[in-house]
């Protein structure tokens, strides 16, 4: 696992170096000016001032609850009881986000948008995304593991809606994109084959299932052989195990569990067995409690990011982050969790790579201000801590921002503003393309910030 000193020590450059009002930054520098201002470039002025709005947050049954969750403390919820599982700002009409007025009314920001995209997304954005917004922007607070899943690439999703438009219900991808709030664990991508031939040797209930013929092709496959041939032997492997019958299945499983529960007097679990043997408990008798052998363990320090591509397997286990993503609600799904599963689907998509995924740590890009590039063009997130007193400005960018308060107080400033510029926890804010933004610190403690945008590099 990679360090998260990278982060830290930046954090700790960015609070010591200080920042004026009109200091210069990155986010300004990213265009040139000429094409910036070239009316024949940008034929609508944008909307002056900066927006608030309305999350929606999503009860997802393996959410946290009560204040024990970020999402239902940030839309105050924490009351009502329920689970608190997503808050999502952006345009997905599964859950939009609406303007906030003090009359109750109920703009969507999808609606808003449509009016003047141009102006309110830049225009290349507008080009290249048909005039919505690009990514979707997310908190989530994890008590429960989610399914074991993947996201298809464009053309998957194109085929999917077509075919089931109630199950798959966008035609877009999905990469995204993790920054973890606090400890964050998940399951991410194959491990490798020396770690895959450990799990043959020393788990037999996965040795059974997995057949004798694929067995043997993988304890015998070499680390570097081009990998054309082990990913085929994985791909035959993993698609027999997660095809297993219920009640082949949950023999196995009954069978782990007891030997595991002999060895216990005798040997310290492995971290994967401790964490297979807690899935067991959630989720009795079901595949991706096996399953979790094949997938890379993967734990977040605050701070560190996790990005993944297309048809790339995953799983979320436990703790808050927040997620960025291509505007998508995409996801297919093969076990841990009562949800349909497209078993068939999701063993044909995947890329069978076996690595360990890359850990973001960020990049310090102004004081105060550590950002987060995926390979993707739709997002991109910036963290912003600011200690009391402290202030920093985001220069106008050719595209449109969201921000989220998600610790103290403060006042965003920009041209326009409709009221007092009160920026305070569970505060979100929409920021049109070539708008320039102060952020100042004012309460106690730090204020905590995160911008979700279109990828920099996408402008260059």
């Amino acid at each position: 696992m990679a360090s998260s000193s990278t982060a830290s020590s930046s954090a700790q450059l960015g609070l010591g170096l200080g920042l004026g009002l009109g200091a210069m930054g990155g986010l300004g520098l990213l265009l040139p000016a000429d094409r910036e201002h070239d009316p024949e470039l940008e034929p609508c002025s944008p909307p002056k001032g900066v927006l608030r709005l309305r999350g929606a947050v999503q009860h997802y049954e393996w959410g946290s609850r009560g204040d024990a969750s970020l999402v239902a403390r940030l839309a105050g919820e924490t009351e009502e009881g329920r689970p608190c599982a997503e808050l999502w700002m952006g345009t997905h009409p599964a859950a939009p986000s609406s303007l906030a007025s003090d009359d109750g009314g109920a703009v969507s920001l999808r609606e808003w948008l449509a009016r003047n995209p141009a102006a309110l997304l830049g225009r290349v954005v507008t080009a290249r995304w048909d005039g919505d917004l690009p990514f979707l922007f997310k908190v989530l607070s994890v008590a429960k593991p989610l399914s074991i899943q993947a996201h298809p690439d464009r053309e998957l999703a194109r085929a999917l809606h077509a075919l089931r438009p109630t199950t798959y219900r966008d035609a877009n991808h999905k990469p995204e994109m993790a920054v973890a709030v606090t400890e964050f664990r998940a399951l991410c991508g194959f491990v490798s084959v020396q770690e895959l031939k450990d799990v043959l040797r020393t788990v037999p209930e996965v040795r059974m299932l997995v057949g004798k013929e694929d067995v043997v092709k993988l304890m015998t496959a070499k680390e570097h052989d081009g990998g054309i041939g082990v990913r085929s032997y994985l791909q035959s492997a993993f698609t027999k195990l997660m095809a297993t019958s219920k009640e082949a299945v949950a023999e196995a499983i009954s069978k782990l569990r007891s030997r595991l529960n002999g060895e216990i007097k005798i040997r310290t679990f492995t971290e994967k067995e401790q964490l297979v043997l807690s899935l067991e408990q959630q989720y009795p008798g079901d595949v991706g409690v096996l399953s979790a052998f094949f997938f890379n363990y993967v734990k977040l320090r605050p701070g560190e990011a996790l990005y993944i591509g297309a048809n790339e397997p995953h799983a979320y286990l436990s703790g808050e982050c927040v997620e960025c993503m291509a505007t998508s609600d995409n996801v297919i799904r093969a076990g841990l969790t009562p949800k349909y599963k497209d078993v068939q689907t999701l063993c044909s998509m995947l890329t069978y790579k076996q690595m360990f995924p890359e850990i973001l740590q960020g990049v310090l890009v102004q004081p105060y201000v550590i950002r987060y590039t995926p390979p993707f063009d739709e997002f991109e997130v910036d963290r912003y801590l600011l200690p009391q007193g402290e202030s920093v400005t985001m220069l106008p960018v050719p595209g449109p921002s969201i921000f989220l308060v998600m610790t103290g107080e403060g006042e965003i400033q920009a041209d326009g503003m409709p009221d007092e510029g009160v920026a305070k926890e569970g505060d979100v804010f929409f920021v049109p393309a070539r708008t320039e933004v102060k952020l100042h610190a004012s309460g106690p403690g730090c204020l905590q910030l995160y911008r979700a945008g279109v990828n920099s590099r996408f402008f260059c």
